[in-house]
């Protein structure tokens, strides 16, 4: 089985080749989350204490209540009326460990996995992904990922001679902390993150923060801080959308955050690599290619059939003046017939 470690370097590799196409720069960065379906059920779930499943757990719960044999219909009954805790620290899969049970963006709760993306705002590729635990908030996540990102831009430019450091980046207001703030200040990077409405500060317990925050505050309000943030938007989500919606990675079927990290190292390559193919040949997709293709053999059959149309003109034109000729000469009189 082939490591973790080659499938970085794969992805190091094509990186490199859009730095020597100028297609990453890597000093401006945004950083963004989504969930990922995980390739297991919520009903396979068991106790962390006991290893009781689900089934036996609502079993249990019925014959406390007073149902002595609970049938199906009572127990989807006694669920549905219960308060549910189905918390990560109590529960887990038997068989995918790194799974947690998570809300989905369109509301459902499921077992999923957590992938972050770090992309340059000046070209869209991806700098770098991450993997984590769907249960771990934003603040605590992005310092991986951050991290992660300033080593492939300097690996992905190890043989330019003035690399260009990673030094801004910008995300929403999920990850704005003051522990946040102060970390990107102490390493030198200028933070563009959108502040959630706190109201009136107290910086009496956190002194060390409040500069750093009013400085994060200062970028975001100004022309550059506003349009670096819907170049966010445009840029994050177009890579969420061609990688999991289009790419067909939205639900996994891998287990293990190293097997699905490896998949997405490869993935997120094929989309840099799709940006660099667009920029040589005109088109970045197997798909875009049929459809130039296309439009070549609709060009060239038009060119034939105006060359068609120019030679039936011109076989035409050649006809008809022989016979004009031929004409005129029988209508006209002789001068030599007598009148």
């Amino acid at each position: 089985m082939i490591d973790l470690e080659t499938h970085r370097a794969v992805f190091t590799w094509v990186q490199e080749r859009l730095v020597e196409a100028g297609l990453l720069k890597g000093k401006t960065v945004a950083i963004d989350a989504t969930t990922l379906e995980a390739n297991a059920a919520m009903r396979s779930i068991v106790r962390r204490d006991t290893g009781e499943s689900y089934q036996d757990f609502l079993v249990r719960l019925a014959k406390a209540s007073g149902i002595k044999t609970p049938t199906r219909e009572a127990l989807a009954r006694l669920d549905r009326t219960r308060k549910k805790k189905t918390s990560n620290k109590d529960w887990r899969h038997p068989w995918d460990p790194d799974a947690k049970v998570t809300k989905m963006k369109d509301g459902r709760t499921h077992l999923a996995h957590k992938a972050e993306h770090a992309v340059d705002l000046e070209t869209g590729a991806i700098v770098a992904v991450t993997l984590q635990g769907a249960d771990q908030g934003d603040t605590t996540t992005i310092g991986e990922t951050a991290i992660a990102a300033a080593e492939q831009v300097e690996g992905a430019q190890a043989d330019v001679k003035e690399p260009q450091p990673l030094e801004e980046i910008i995300a929403d207001k999920g990850y704005h902390s003051n522990q946040t703030m102060v970390d990107l200040d102490a390493v030198g990077i200028r933070s563009y993150v959108s502040e959630p409405d706190r109201g009136r500060r107290d910086w009496s317990e956190a002194p060390e923060a409040q500069a750093p925050v009013y400085g994060n505050r200062r970028r975001i309000r100004g022309r550059r801080g506003r349009r670096l943030m819907c170049q966010r938007g445009e840029r994050i989500e177009r890579s969420f959308a061609h990688v999991y919606d289009t790419g067909g990675m939205r639900r996994t079927h891998l287990r293990g955050h190293e097997n699905i990290l490896k998949r997405l190292l490869i993935h997120t390559g094929g989309f840099n690599l799709g940006l660099l193919m667009r920029a040589t040949f005109g088109v970045g997709t197997p798909r875009g290619l049929q459809d130039v293709a296309a439009r070549v053999c609709a060009a060239l059959f038009r060119v034939l059939l105006a060359g068609l149309d120019l030679i039936t003109v011109h076989v035409a034109h050649e006809w008809s003046i022989p016979r004009s000729r031929k004409l005129s000469h029988v209508s006209s009189p002789s001068p030599l017939v007598a009148t």
